[in-house]
């Protein structure tokens, strides 16, 4: 079995907040032991994620920076490719390319963008990530495909990072997760649960999570050992408590009422997308994670500021990089 990959903790910083307070916020992000610093991209209450992630590149020497993740319909590919190798050049080379086939549909009604059916947007993401890998690589090149057309373009600046920066590409449908093992460095492992509706309930279980990556492996198989695997929290927030099993036994019947997805106790504690516990619980936990299914990589919330610590933040000082 390879050896444990160590453990890599991100956090978002969409927080509307003035530039100072980014600043100390992502200054001391970095100095407890977080790798990343992320920005979601959707039309909400938010800082736009370019020019957030630039300021905070501008302001840390280490952390990395990602969105997390840009909706590829929002943006065309080649433009996209522009906007991120100049924050990989302004980072010296911290950028992470994080992206998705889009899925919030109201959002897509809000500004009369067409949802189009998922094979269509699974279809468009495979091609905007060969224009982004062309737009990185040394030299002009073309692309004729169903959705985007590029002659003899050579994309400018160039990214640090050669040949590219690391993809981080995510989901929870089989063909996206297959996209992620054959495209990126890593595989963002999402439950198949959207808000508001009925999912399948197994897909946010330890057994759930464990057939996705077993897709992976069957899909590149060379590939495996080296990607890195990331977790998010979904279907309830981030609770450090004594009272896990109270809590846990609450968020099951909140969960039920409002998806339709049946879960016991047990297996919304051992999800590798549920953070409920105390600190010593939830270090065991991860730990577990990365053990049995090879996660490394956790989201973990908000970043927060020097006044309000968050809670979480001690187990990223014990963990981060072990």
């Amino acid at each position: 079995m390879p050896t444990p990959k160590p453990f890599q903790f991100l956090a978002d910083a969409r927080d509307i907040v003035s530039g100072p307070e980014l600043t100390k916020r992502a200054r001391r992000a970095e100095a407890i032991g977080y790798h990343e610093l992320v920005v979601p991209d959707h039309l909400i209450p938010q800082l736009g994620p370019i020019a957030t992630l630039a300021w905070i590149a501008a302001a840390t020497s280490r952390v990395r920076i990602a969105s997390f993740v840009h909706n590829n319909d929002l943006r065309h590919p080649a433009m996209l490719a522009q906007e991120l190798a100049s924050l990989d050049v302004l980072s010296e080379g911290r950028l992470d390319v994080a992206i998705g086939a889009g899925w919030n549909k109201p959002e897509y009604d809000q500004i009369g963008l067409a949802f189009d059916p998922t094979p269509v947007r699974q279809a468009r993401l495979v091609e905007a990530i060969a224009v982004l890998k062309g737009a990185f690589g040394d030299g002009p090149f073309s692309f004729e495909g169903e959705f985007y057309r590029i002659a003899e373009l050579d994309g400018q600046p160039k990214a640090v990072q050669r040949p590219h920066p690391p993809f981080l590409i995510g989901g929870g449908g089989r063909k996206t997760i297959e996209l992620a093992a054959r495209e990126a460095q890593i595989v963002g492992l999402a439950p198949r649960i959207l808000p508001g509706q009925r999912g399948e309930p197994k897909s946010v279980t330890v057994e759930g999570t464990a057939e996705k990556i077993e897709w992976v492996r069957r899909a590149a198989p060379e590939r495996f050992d080296d990607l890195v695997f990331n977790v998010y929290p979904t279907l309830t927030g981030i609770s450090v408590t004594d009272h896990a099993r109270a809590e846990a036994k609450d968020a099951v019947a909140a969960i039920a009422q409002r998806t339709g997805v049946e879960l016991t106790v047990d297996e919304l504690l051992e999800s590798p997308h549920i953070f409920i516990g105390s600190i010593d619980e939830l270090e065991q936990k991860l730990i577990r994670v990365r053990d049995q299914l090879g996660i490394s990589s956790f989201m973990l919330g908000v970043m927060g500021s020097d006044e309000e610590p968050a809670a979480i933040e001690p187990l990223v000082e014990r963990l981060a990089g072990r």
